[in-house]
């Protein structure tokens, strides 16, 4: 009854705000809608009629490059997120419990990748790996990708560790629980979903990164952002659009599986 009063009172919207949110909507998603659609014409090369073909997808799917490229951003996206969750975890637990010299400014330093533009990201380490006779690859840019993706894992878990209840581990060391035993039972994962979305952030950063991959990539170790960069710098292929076309359904599936309804509601009715 409360809900529905709630509901009830709720003004409507004017027309012009629910004008300005559906131009905006159009604005960010027609473009998608356009790639998409893109990516199933056909044309001939006689007439010139178009038509509607699967053959992009069987090209982008055959086509090597793109295969190498996907496959080295999948590789390097999961490792550098590996590494930039563990990393940004920790540091965040560090920053929100602990106390040691120097931590406001470490505080501080941590929120620089974040402001600093990428192509002096890129460029400072890329001298600093050239200074220390690192030889460029996959592995440096998996160091790459971790120095500016840590950042938000950091933020994202000391958000969730502000809102955690510290009494919940003080009943646990009370019943006899061990500190890792507190930690891998009680703190993680109460602060599970903090870190899962600062690695969900951070592989997507990785995956589609380009000047900073591009400044710390060697020879053979291109992404896929470099590789499509290659090519549409001589035309638009439809296979480029057919590979976006996989790569944002497999996105809308990612997101729908995390945020799914159902399954919070289970969780909820189970705690």
């Amino acid at each position: 009854m409360k809900a529905a009063l709630l509901h009830r009172s709720k003004p409507s919207a004017k027309w012009f705000v629910k004008l300005i949110t559906t131009f905006t909507f159009l604005l960010l998603y027609i473009p998608l809608v356009c790639l998409v659609a893109y990516s199933f014409v056909g044309t001939d090369p006689v007439s010139g009629a178009s038509f509607f073909t699967w053959n992009w997808y069987s090209e982008a799917l055959k086509d090597e490059g793109l295969r190498s490229g996907l496959w080295i951003s999948l590789w390097v996206g999961l490792w550098s997120t590996l590494g930039a969750t563990i990393l940004g975890t920790t540091a965040a637990i560090a920053l929100e419990r602990a106390s040691f010299p120097g931590k406001k400014l470490f505080d501080a330093f941590t929120l620089v990748p974040l402001i600093v533009p990428e192509i002096v990201m890129g460029l400072s380490l890329l001298i600093w790996f050239v200074a220390l006779g690192l030889t460029l690859g996959a592995f440096s840019i998996i160091l790459a990708h971790i120095t500016f993706s840590f950042s938000y894992v950091i933020i994202t878990v000391r958000t969730r560790l502000k809102d955690f209840d510290p009494s919940l581990e003080e009943a646990a060391r009370d019943l006899g629980a061990t500190p890792a035993q507190t930690f891998w039972k009680v703190t993680f994962p109460l602060i599970w979903p903090g870190i899962l979305s600062g690695a969900l952030m951070a592989f997507t950063l990785s995956f589609d990164d380009f000047l900073i991959t591009f400044f710390t990539a060697g020879v053979g170790s291109d992404t896929l952002p470099i590789k499509l960069y290659s090519m549409i710098k001589y035309g638009i292929s439809p296979k480029v659009n057919a590979l976006s076309t996989l790569i944002l359904l497999a996105t809308i599936l990612m997101v729908l599986f995390i945020f799914n309804p159902k399954k919070k509601t289970g969780l909820a009715a189970h705690s």
